[in-house]
Parts: structure tokens; C-alpha cells; sequence
């Protein structure tokens, strides 16, 4: 059985000379075509769970070898994946070992399809720790970025894997600081991004390892307290306070976390934060009192979360 995808009407952007050489090289057969700019990565494990068989198989007969070097290293699909990009995808774990191997230092390492994933991000995505220790150690970047500004890092935030999470922060001590400080298109560093996602242990430890407690989004001045609050998450806002956060910061609109404890449901977290915020950044204004919570509910499915409109959908035999 044969892979497809539907292509529904999303323009591919221009990715300059990497999209005309697309244009202008070898493509590989749409029969191998991923497809995951189709693939959320909610939708991850279902993918592979249901992948099809005959695909690998084909990787498993290409050999990858001095002789066919060139084609390994050059082909791509219509959505920009190399043989590495579609080995990780697939699962194909012994031919990806075997071309990360053949490539140390290598560019092809870095190569980005047409969502700017690099094997590194997809090998995060699918959760694949040996592929991501193997590309680390071989001399992939981390520092690059997809279509929605996100590190690999991020994606290992974001989807909770402690195993990629501890692999990314060891193995990129030299440039740690600064992915720590690179925010997504969304505006949000690899803290914010847990701190959505509530994953507490990994919040911890972006700390630990430097990540500024009180750094604020870019789109709307919120720091991991704020989301935190947002999110009624009172675990995450106890931890936060016992690290040292900020109570008193305010967003680019004036408001303390204790503001955004106003018309929610959770008297606890009111409560934490009532006696450790300054008296005169308890009470919101009387002009904001009634449309305080709609204004400043935050909606993380279309803000940190990639839309769907954004993927194609992925079709095998025809069928959705």
C-alpha cells in the first residue's frame, strides 16, 4: 500500500534557492512522499502507529553507499523530505543511523523541507532519542528554526519528551543560552511553551539550567506566571513562586497575575497569590471589572498550537 497526500489549495512558501533547486533537481518517487507538514504532532502516534510497511521496505532496499551516494543526498520529495527526513518519519532506524553516520558534519544534516523541519526536529517529533543523540553528535543544528519559529527544543517542550528534553540540554551546552532566548513566531520561549503545556519537571529545569523565570512573551507581555494563572494550573503557579517568580510583573497591558485570578473558578490559586502581590496590584480597575476575563483569555489552541489549516491532509489509497 502506497502513501499520498492531498494537497488542499496552501501555496508552498518561497524558500529561495532551496525551493528552485526543488524545482530544478530529482524527485523522489510521490509514492515515498511523507507528508508531515500534513502530520501534526498530536497526531504523531497514530501516523506511526499506522504507517505503511511496504514504504519502509523500500528504504530498506536502497543501499546507501559510495555509488549511490548522490542520490541519497539529493532527492527529495514534492515537500521538500530527503531519504534522512523519510527514514525518521518512517522509523527507518537502522538506514537513518546509517546516513547520519555517512554524513558527519555534513550540510545534508541541516537540510529543511518546505516546513523548515530539519531531521533533528522530526526525529524530536516522532521521539526517536537514539536518532536525536546520533544527529546531535554528527553535527546537526539545533539552533534551526521550522515554519513557526520552533527549535527543536521547543518541540521537545512542547510534546513532554524528558528523553529528547535531556538529550537537547546536554548535548548543546555552547549554545543552550541562546535557545533559551530564541522565542517561536508565536512569541514564546521554550519556558512559556511548558509552562502551556504544564509540564512541571521540565520547567524546573529550563531554570536550572538559565532560562529567565520572568521572561515575558513578546506578543502580549505574559510570563509563565501569567500563563500559569491562565491556565488554572495551581501546581504551576506554587512552583513558580517557590523559584522566585515575579508576582508583581505585568504584562504590556498592566496587569499582575493576581488580575488575571479575577472571575476564575479556582479560589486556591487566588489565594497563593493574594498575600505575596503588592496591595495596590490586587484590585483591577472598575472599568475593567466586568470584561476583564473575555479580554484577557488566552486561546492556546490558535496562538501555540499550530493551526490546521496549516497541514495538508494525508491520504492512503485515496482515502482520508
Amino acid at each position: 500500500m502506497a502513501l499520498y497526500r492531498n494537497i488542499t489549495g496552501t501555496s508552498p512558501m518561497d524558500y529561495g534557492s532551496e525551493a528552485r533547486a526543488h524545482k530544478a533537481g530529482t524527485v523522489i518517487d510521490e509514492r515515498l512522499d511523507s507528508g508531515l507538514d500534513s502530520l501534526r504532532e498530536d497526531d504523531t502516534e497514530d501516523y506511526c502507529s499506522s504507517r505503511d510497511s511496504s514504504v519502509v521496505d523500500d528504504f530498506a532496499r536502497l543501499n546507501v553507499d559510495g555509488a549511490h551516494e548522490e542520490r541519497w543526498r539529493t532527492e527529495i520529495t514534492e515537500d521538500g523530505d530527503t531519504y534522512l527526513h523519510l527514514a525518521i518519519i518512517h522509523e527507518a532506524q537502522d538506514m537513518a543511523l546509517k546516513m547520519i553516520e555517512m554524513s558527519v558534519k555534513h550540510p545534508f544534516l541541516n537540510k529543511q523541507n518546505y516546513q523548515r523541519q530539519t531531521a533533528l526536529h522530526l526525529a524530536v517529533i516522532t521521539e526517536q532519542p537514539l536518532v536525536v543523540e546520533r544527529l546531535l553528535k554528527a553535527g546537526c543544528d539545533p539552533m534551526l528554526v521550522d515554519n513557526n519559529g520552533n527549535t527543536a527544543l521547543h518541540m521537545a517542550c512542547r510534546t513532554g519528551s524528558l528523553a529528547c528534553f535531556g538529550l537537547l540540554t546536554q548535548n548543546c551546552s555552547a549554545v543552550l543560552p541562546s535557545i533559551l532566548q530564541t522565542p517561536n513566531y508565536s512569541g514564546q520561549k521554550c519556558l512559556h511553551v511548558v509552562a502551556v503545556h504544564g509540564f512541571l519537571s521540565l520547567v524546573e529545569s529550563l531554570i536550572s539550567f538559565g532560562a529567565d523565570i520572568n521572561e515575558q512573551e513578546q506578543c502580549n507581555g505574559r510570563t509563565a506566571l501569567h500563563l500559569a494563572v491562565d491556565l488554572q494550573n495551581l501546581d504551576l503557579v506554587k512552583l513558580l513562586i517557590s523559584k522566585g517568580a515575579d508576582v508583581n510583573s505585568l504584562t504590556y497591558g498592566g496587569h499582575s497575575a493576581y488580575h488575571l485570578t479575577h472571575g476564575r473558578q479556582n479560589i486556591d490559586i487566588q489565594k497563593a497569590l493574594h498575600d505575596v502581590t503588592d496591595q495596590d496590584l490586587r484590585d483591577l480597575p472598575e472599568s475593567e471589572c466586568e470584561d476583564s476575563e473575555d479580554e484577557y483569555d488566552y486561546d492556546f489552541d490558535s496562538n501555540e498550537l499550530q493551526s490546521d489549516d496549516e497541514y495538508d491532509d494525508i491520504k492512503v489509497m485515496g482515502q482520508e
